[in-house]
């Protein structure tokens, strides 16, 4: 298991955009976190004092990040290539607005990754029922020296 201070400092999302609490479990191929953050009051995504299912996307791509820069450290890389969330797709919303208690659980797939970015499958589930389910895509731009 891995807390927030372990994984943090490996995406650029920071502070209150950090939306992951705990990494529970991460492999080769998919990583299963928690988070229990879209009960903060102050959450930066919340509108009118709720949080739209619609955000949890954000979530999953977090979850995406982390085990992209997990992987990265694993293979001996000393700090993770930048990514830039280029797509989603097949994004299912099981209700409109995520519930102000509990703890989420994000779990997320790789389904491919090379060198020029990766594609992911997610879901994010409160209380066992799916709130957001789709894929995500990564590019990793070429690095250019100066």
């Amino acid at each position: 298991m891995l807390e927030r201070d372990q994984f943090a400092p490996l995406i650029p999302h920071a502070g209150a955009m950090c939306l992951l609490d705990t990494v529970l479990v991460w492999d080769a191929e998919h990583i299963h976190a928690q988070s229990h953050r879209h009960t903060a009051a102050d959450h930066p995504l919340r509108r009118d004092g709720r949080l739209h299912a619609v955000h949890l996307a954000e979530f999953g791509a977090q979850a995406t990040a982390i085990h992209g820069a997990l992987k990265a450290r694993e293979q001996g890389a000393t700090r993770p290539r930048p990514g830039m969330l280029v797509s989603l797709r097949d994004v299912q919303l099981g209700c409109e607005f995520v519930p102000d208690t509990g703890t989420l659980s994000i779990q997320a797939q790789c389904l491919f990754a090379d060198d020029s970015g990766a594609q992911y499958r997610f879901s994010v589930q409160h209380d066992g029922q799916t709130l957001a389910s789709g894929r995500c895509a990564v590019i990793h731009p070429q690095e250019t020296s100066t």
